[in-house]
């Protein structure tokens, strides 16, 4: 996006926060060292896959190695912990989503990290397709059979869980089809797809990223996708709420963030880069082709952003009936 040089000049003297003794500008801040990208789920989870196409893209950009760091466990809490006690230097960030940023803050009744005050938002990443998948030999080939099952036998049926939107939205499924189901959680998503695809649980929502691989290999059959209408990603499979569940909605985002008190020209630098990393036509097809919907913000979209969807999922798992542990 180009910026008038005018504008850039009087910028900082209009509206830039008081800089600490010795700060630089955002064009000189480089890092030091070989910077880490945290990813709070496993390796070969959507969050994984892109945090890698992203890395790439970056290491030319900040003319240092970027590094992945999977710590998965606690719907991403162990993560975002982590994160939050790294030191504000610009050399460890995290691919965050709304698991560990507006999920599980609602799904736990204790947590050692504040979604909002221990982080700095650098820039949103994008929003990932999720569907409800069923294993290549279920007897559910609809969300109506499986809900019809469901309610036959309430209690009969399991669903797997990887990170919290599978939770959330798997929960609200069951109880707007008014047909209780089993929770069954994964500490990632690569178990709970392989037990999908063994049968060992009946379904599962998943995000597209993951789980593309086994649908299109013919292992899992995709049911529906949570957001309110078909994705263009995937236009074949219907919503949920045209499959039977008229106002179901759920979408789950990406985004880099940083630790608490990440100086303005360390988030201007990182946010410039990820930018001309992120927006290439060919990173956008890249991330469509493995169904997740890539663009980017600025630092204070994505911090409002957050916000938002902090009062939203912790709506949703009212909703559901979830009770937090």
């Amino acid at each position: 996006m180009s910026v008038p040089r005018r504008a850039l000049l009087t910028a900082p003297l209009l509206a830039a926060p008081a800089l600490h003794p010795g700060a630089v500008r955002a064009q000189d801040w480089r890092p030091s060292r070989p910077v880490t990208i945290v990813v709070p789920f496993a390796a070969g989870s959507g969050t994984d896959a892109i945090t890698r196409i992203l890395a790439a893209g970056l290491e030319p950009e900040l003319g240092q190695p970027v590094v992945i760091d999977n710590r998965a466990g606690a719907n991403g809490a162990l993560a975002a912990g982590h994160v939050a006690r790294s030191l504000p230097d610009g050399q460890t960030l995290m691919m965050t989503t709304n698991t560990p940023q507006a999920a599980t803050p609602a799904l736990t009744r204790k947590l050692d990290y504040d979604p909002v005050g221990d982080f700095t938002a650098i820039c949103r990443a994008g929003n990932y397709t999720f569907w409800l998948v069923v294993g290549k030999d279920s007897p559910y080939r609809s969300l109506q059979e499986l809900l019809a099952a469901g309610r036959a036998k309430p209690g009969s049926l399991t669903y797997g869980s990887g990170n919290s939107t599978g939770i959330v939205a798997s929960a609200t499924i069951a109880t707007m089809g008014q047909a209780p189901m089993v929770h069954v959680p994964y500490r990632s998503t690569p178990p709970a797809i392989t037990d999908v695809v063994a049968g060992r649980i009946d379904s599962m929502v998943v995000d597209v990223t993951s789980s593309l691989g086994a649908v299109k290999g013919g292992q899992l059959r995709p049911l529906g996708v949570t957001s309110a209408v078909r994705s263009p990603l995937v236009p074949e499979v219907p919503s949920i709420a045209e499959a039977g569940l008229p106002g179901f909605d759920v979408v789950a985002f990406a985004g880099v963030v940083g630790p608490a008190k990440l100086p303005q020209p360390v988030v201007m630098t990182l946010n410039q880069a990820i930018r001309r990393v992120w927006d290439r036509p060919e990173t956008v097809r890249r991330l469509g082709d493995i169904g997740f919907e890539g663009f980017s913000s600025t630092p204070e979209a994505f911090a409002s952003f957050i916000k938002t969807e902090i009062a939203r999922w912790a709506q949703m798992v009212r909703a559901a009936g979830i009770e937090p542990e």
